[in-house]
This record gives C-alpha cells, structure tokens and sequence, in this order.
C-alpha cells in the first residue's frame, strides 16, 4: 500500500449485510469484525443488518441500500460458497451494474495464502450497483479479515496511490 500524505482521507458512508440462516447479533462475529475495522478506519457505518440465505430477501434489502445516496459501499459476509444455500452472488447478480471481476481473484490469491486450495471453494465477489460498491465475503474471520485487511482497507482509502476506489465514486454513474 502506498499511502500518500500529501492527500486528504475522505471518509465513505457503509452499510454491513450478514448473511446467515444461524446467526443472531449475539454471534455475528464476522460482522462485528467488520464494524470494528469500518469505524477504525474512520469510515462511517450507516446501517447493519442479517438476512436470511434468501436471494430475493438480500437483493431487496441492496436494492433499498443502493437507493440510498447516503450509502456509497456495502459489505456482505456470509453466503458466497458452495452449498444450495449460499446465494449472495445470485443476489447480487440480481443488483448489479457491472462485475469487478478483479476482487473475487484477489481475495482466493490472498486466501489461497492462509487456507491453501480450500479457497477455490469461495466465490468472494463484489459489483457496482447503480453507482453504490457491493463486496461480498465468505462468513468466516479469517476470511473477512483478510479481505478486509488485505483489499479494502487499502482500496477504500482515498490517499491511496496509484488509485482506489474512492476516488472513483464520483464517476460510477457515467454513461
């Protein structure tokens, strides 16, 4: 990461999804991973919420998150493997402007790091949704973990060089 200081961090409004048929807020340790990181970093987290592994329940609830101008990012953990009910990517099929095809690639290299081929498993992917960032990772903490640490931090910060996400943001909605 090459952070420039010479450029001035700019806070992004975030909203966190937890997919899970089985957690509550009382064991949504994946999330609370994230929410932790988010405010550490000095974003803003906007909203938190789980639903269910339910494609059509996870598109509605981005659909009203996209809607929100006052939601530039979302992060989900949960529902990305391979099982029948792992639909995050289904749903975010159902949202989505345009793939980033680059953040799923890079999360299973940095994964295939810690968990080694276990990681093809993963179907980590993020989108752009009518202007609002979606990033999708797999439920665990070491996975959101690392694709915290290893891709967003980075990537969500406005100071970093040669370029971020961030500085994108006023240019997503480009025809």
């Amino acid at each position: 990461m090459a952070i420039d200081p010479t450029r001035e961090f700019k806070p992004i409004q975030i909203a966190l999804l937890t997919v899970s048929d089985t957690r509550g807020p009382d064991e949504d340790s994946s999330g609370d991973i994230l929410a932790e990181r988010i405010k550490a970093k000095g974003h803003h987290l906007v909203t938190r919420a789980i639903e269910k592994d339910d494609a059509g329940r996870i598109a509605s609830r981005l659909n009203n998150w996209i809607d929100d101008r006052g939601i530039d990012a979302v992060v989900i953990t949960g529902g990305t493997g391979l099982t029948g009910r792992d639909v995050t990517p289904e749903a975010l099929d159902r949202v989505k402007t345009r793939d980033i095809p680059g953040f799923g690639e890079l999360f299973r290299w940095i994964s295939y790091q810690t968990i080694g081929t276990s990681t093809i498993q993963s179907r980590a992917c993020a989108v752009v949704a009518r202007g609002t960032y979606i990033f999708a990772l797999p439920g665990s903490n070491g996975a959101v973990r690392d694709g915290w640490d290893r891709i967003l931090d980075e990537q969500l910060d406005s100071r970093n060089r040669p370029c971020n996400f961030v500085e994108l943001m006023p240019r997503l909605l480009e025809k």
